[in-house]
């Protein structure tokens, strides 16, 4: 499938965030920057990850010798019933649930700099695809990554959680771009910071991303004596995958549903990691937390967390109607039952993630407002009844109705319309209508125009963001914030090039055999470890002695490389 056609085939509300990838965008030093990433990964994860990693390797279209293309890896993906798409960057965590839910992986486009290869804090396309790939052909995993995308597009995230999330992607951009100022870095430090040590409650989406953090980017897999890598985050990082295995340096914890509780931090190395018994112990993890969640709970609790978030959430009642806007109020009775619900500012009403006709957020532009519970002289449901039954209870398009719920609220006014969807009630639409409670408190005027009844005994369910996301869209796009493109030497590309053609010969090559291009280059740039490393690979004795003197002054020269040139003279 062309990157065209996958597109195409999104939902329209998701496209805006996917990009195409242009490949000609990756120079000849990136290709070199993977190829000893893959290399020194491989190698060193040959036993500390988990048996599937280099299987899966090879079965989601990762090579070892070049970055991926994403036609590349939708051809293998497509065996596995998944499908992959790149973005630029981070996306909105409920975006990125949403792709995780259709078994879409999301692929950053940017390749990290050839300063930053042991660790990046911002994503990139080795995190991305050599790390959460891999484990795709696992079933039980894959299983438990969709389920995850399913239960994280219902999580309930706050308005702290957006800020948080625009203070940390600018933050990994910063700290992944050498051209940075320092100053830069250390202000959004400052004010990741402060919004950190709020006192907040941590919303439902900010506790499953911590989980999502502990398994699917920093997850090891066995016994406590004996575990396997398999976090992306692990596995992409040359770094961190090998020093998690130091138990003294990392402290391991046997994975349960209380890793919620322990926060991280994504630019730095993690202090702690959790073991997971096996992938399908993932998945009861996680319905563990989901079944705490206020999309299976309801509720008048649950109605009350949205009030709090200050976020757009759905509310959906016992007759499948579904209310989506920002909760401000819920009123309940002396036992703690809801009774009423309101939102202010636009509201959408739908049925099975469906916006209803006519009930779209310019009908409810300033909000909305319903009963919750049972009508008095009914024995179920108001949404069961037929329309001859409503009938013989004086409920009659084009007369006056009274309805009476046990709560004490009273609805009065000019029946216009009955909404119905399979057989059910859902909304009952009233001209110069009242609506009060015991109290007297007037939940509605006739002089506030249509009054739309919501039908439903109980909430059932509240979840974050719409019902229907195609008719409103919560997330925009934000303009592209990577790390500025910097400017490349051609010469110095030529000359990467020119030594990956080598890297094609079978006959080793000596110092009197290299193309001037590349004798020059390497006398301009003499720090330049990575295309030694490269030339390493097909050079004959003398070249190869002369190449390890070179690596050994870059490291006199500049400490910040020596841990990469280390493991190039290792081998």
């Amino acid at each position: 499938m062309t990157q065209e056609a996958l597109i195409d085939s999104l939902p329209e509300h998701l496209r805006p965030f996917v990009k195409q990838q242009n490949y000609q965008q990756y120079t000849p030093q990136d290709q070199a920057a993977w190829r000893f990433i893959m290399s020194e990964l491989t190698n060193q994860l040959a036993e500390s990850a988990h048996p599937v990693y280099l299987e899966g390797l090879a079965k989601t279209g990762i090579s070892l010798d070049h970055i991926p293309s994403i036609e590349e890896m939708n051809d293998c993906l497509r065996d596995l019933d998944w499908r992959a798409v790149v973005v630029d960057g981070f996306i909105p965590p409920a975006i990125f649930m949403e792709f995780q839910a259709l078994k879409i992986l999301v692929i950053a486009l940017d390749m990290r700099s050839a300063d930053r290869l042991l660790y990046t804090p911002a994503p990139d396309i080795v995190h991305e695809s050599a790390g959460h790939a891999p484990f795709i052909v696992d079933i039980d995993y894959a299983e438990f990554l969709q389920r995850f995308g399913e239960v994280g597009m219902k999580a309930i995230s706050t308005k702290a959680d957006l800020e948080q999330y625009e203070v940390i992607r600018q933050l990994s951009i910063l700290k992944a771009c050498p051209e940075s100022k320092d100053e830069d870095i250390a202000d959004a430090e400052e004010t990741l910071k402060g919004l950190r040590e709020r006192d907040d409650t941590p919303s439902e989406a900010a506790l499953l991303t911590r989980l999502h953090w502990w398994t699917v980017e920093y997850g090891l897999v066995g016994s406590m004596e004996d575990y396997k890598i398999f976090g992306a985050g692990l596995l992409s990082s040359l770094g961190e995958s090998q020093r998690c295995v130091d138990d003294l340096r990392v402290r391991k914890i046997p994975l349960t549903v209380n890793a919620v509780n322990t926060p991280y931090d994504i630019t730095t190395e993690q202090p702690q990691l959790f073991v997971t018994k096996s992938c399908k112990h993932l998945t009861q993890v996680l319905e563990e937390f989901a079944a705490s969640m206020c999309f299976v709970k309801g509720g008048a609790e649950s109605v009350q967390k949205a009030i709090e978030a200050e976020s757009v959430c759905t509310a959906v009642y016992d007759s499948g109607l579904q209310v989506s806007g920002r909760f401000s109020e819920v009123l309940c009775d002396v036992v703690g039952n809801a009774t009423y619900i309101l939102t202010e500012g636009p509201t959408q009403l739908a049925y099975k993630d469906k916006e209803l006709s006519e009930h779209g957020v310019d009908a409810h532009a300033q909000g909305f407002g319903s009963p919750v519970g049972r009508l008095k002289d009914f024995h179920r449901c108001l949404s069961e009844y037929s329309v001859d039954e409503l009938k013989t209870h004086g409920i009659r398009v084009g007369e006056t109705v009274e309805l009476e719920y046990l709560s004490g609220i009273t609805v009065r006014g000019i029946l216009r319309e009955i909404l119905r969807h399979n057989h059910r009630n859902l909304l009952l639409s009233f001209e110069d209508c009242s609506v009060n409670d015991l109290d007297g408190r007037v939940l509605f005027s006739p002089d506030w125009g249509v009054y739309d009844l919501a039908v439903g005994s109980t909430i059932t369910s509240v979840f974050g963001g719409v019902a229907d996301r195609e008719k409103r869209q919560l997330f925009r796009p934000t303009p592209s914030a990577t790390a500025t493109n910097l400017s490349h030497d051609e010469n110095l590309m030529k000359a990467y090039s020119a030594v990956a053609d080598l890297n094609t010969r079978a006959k080793p090559v000596d110092v009197a055999e290299l193309a001037p291009e590349i004798v020059n280059i390497l006398s301009l740039y003499p720090n330049d470890w990575l295309i030694r490393s490269e030339l390493l690979n097909v050079a004959a004795p003398c070249l190869k002695a002369s190449l390890h003197e070179q690596l050994r002054d870059i490291v006199a020269r500049s400490p910040e490389s020596a841990e990469m040139i280390r493991r190039v003279l290792d081998h």
